[in-house]
């Protein structure tokens, strides 16, 4: 993994006044921390775990350890997808545990730690334009792009693109959460000709389109990208087209997992897309009467329904029951990704699994 030790800081984060170890709640810290627009899930996390450091009372590096563990597992537990977050928290963890030092003593440490951890963020957040600035020489002047839902580093890919070439964007709907209409409001308020177009059209507008641009949740170690539901869907509509499907993803959000379908994300569960049990009317004739009244023998001619009861009531699905019935992302595999796009580079997905090597190993 890349030494935090060069990083300069370009930011500061308010925080509240020291608490005592055990009144600290990282939760609250890391949406204290997400209010910043500009900061995304791994990045609040990282921040968080520099706050538990802060407000440990460890003196030892296995319990200093130990605290950021269990606060990584209160972040997991508490965020209902935890998938970038746990990008984020397995960074810094690494980060702490392969550190080189030679403070002199223990609390020296824990401020250095804090310190550097501070600066990663800062300078994280200069990937975006990084990643933009490589992406643009990606997109010619003229081309018809396809986004899905809402990506920060795709809306700074897309406005610096604007500010240098002809583009014209397509996006889609990006139900459950509708967030392609943020992004079509955003491009339009730019002078970027937009259109939104639905989920299900995505086939229909390939033929138009140059190639596919979207943001990431995390790219995992097998190369493949998670990101918002549908994604996985356009890449191999892309992929029958022989369009490219290119992936934008700061390297935070690189994370070591490896899911072999949709089933293994962490953010899967059983109440996503189960069946809702069917409605058992009572026998026509048989509403509001107990069974057990009538034996076999008797005249069902007789038995008369209770007035206005309909045996078949309408049956109404809201959009919010259809939202909880459904995941917010997917998995991509990495066959149907042409390139990722990242502040170290643009890296295909075979690259991306050495470079997560590469990381972790110090």
């Amino acid at each position: 993994m890349t030494s935090m030790a060069s990083y300069q800081p370009v930011l500061s984060i308010s925080k509240p006044e020291n608490k005592e170890e055990n009144q600290f709640d990282i939760y609250e810290a890391f949406q204290r921390i997400l209010k910043d627009e500009q900061m995304s899930p791994p990045l609040a996390a990282i921040l968080a775990l520099t706050e538990v450091i802060e407000n440990s009372n460890a003196g030892t590096m296995f319990e200093l350890v130990n605290a950021l563990k269990d606060g990584a597992e209160i972040l997991k537990h508490r965020t209902p997808n935890p998938i970038s977050l746990n990008a984020g928290c397995e960074l810094f963890i690494a980060f702490v545990t392969l550190l080189p030092h030679d403070s002199a003593n223990f609390l020296d440490l824990k401020r250095e730690l804090i310190r550097q951890g501070e600066q990663y963020a800062a300078e994280a957040l200069t990937y975006r334009q990084k990643i933009a600035d490589l992406a643009v020489g990606f997109i010619k002047d003229g081309s018809v792009i396809l986004t899905h839902s809402y990506s920060r580093v795709v809306m700074q890919t897309l406005l610096l693109a604007h500010k240098r070439k002809r583009i014209s964007v397509f996006v889609t709907e990006a139900r459950p959460r509708g967030l392609g209409i943020k992004t079509a409001e955003a491009l339009t308020a730019a002078g970027i000709p937009c259109s939104v177009i639905l989920d299900v059209a995505v086939a229909y507008v390939m033929d138009k389109v140059d190639f596919v641009l979207v943001g990431s949740e995390a790219v995992v170690e097998s190369g493949g990208l998670i990101n918002a539901v549908g994604s996985n869907q356009i890449a191999i509509i892309a992929k029958a087209a022989n369009k490219p499907f290119y992936a934008l993803a700061e390297s935070y959000k690189f994370h070591r997992l490896f899911p072999l379908s949709q089933y293994d994300l962490p953010s899967h569960n059983s109440k996503i897309l189960a069946f809702t049990q069917a409605l058992q009317p009572d026998p026509p004739g048989l509403m509001g009467q107990n069974p057990a009244d009538h034996s076999g023998s008797a005249d069902k001619s007789q038995i008369k329904m209770s007035p206005g009861l309909d045996p078949h009531p309408p049956v109404k699905i809201t959009q919010e029951q259809i939202c909880q019935n459904n995941p917010n992302v997917d998995y991509t595999r990495p066959d149907l990704i042409s390139l990722v796009f990242s502040d170290v580079g643009s890296l295909t997905p075979e690259g991306v699994s050495q470079y997560l090597v590469g990381m972790f190993a110090g």
